[in-house]
């Protein structure tokens, strides 16, 4: 019997876990990954900009 009371506490633990992952991931439906894709390509266009240096050559690292 004590046997099956220890096999009871992982058993509660996965329940808890399915439940708080359930409850963890229950906004990530609603929102879209629209704004933080949009951050990243602007980011990206940025640093593909060559910026002129203090002496006027552009510096570009291939």
């Amino acid at each position: 019997m004590a046997a099956l009371a220890w096999l009871l506490i992982p058993l509660m633990a996965a329940i808890g876990a399915g439940l708080w992952g359930s409850w963890a991931n229950r906004t990530r439906r609603a929102r879209s990954d629209g704004p933080e894709l949009d951050g990243y390509a602007r980011f990206r266009e940025a640093m593909e900009r060559s910026t002129p240096a203090l002496d006027g050559h552009a510096t570009r690292v291939p």
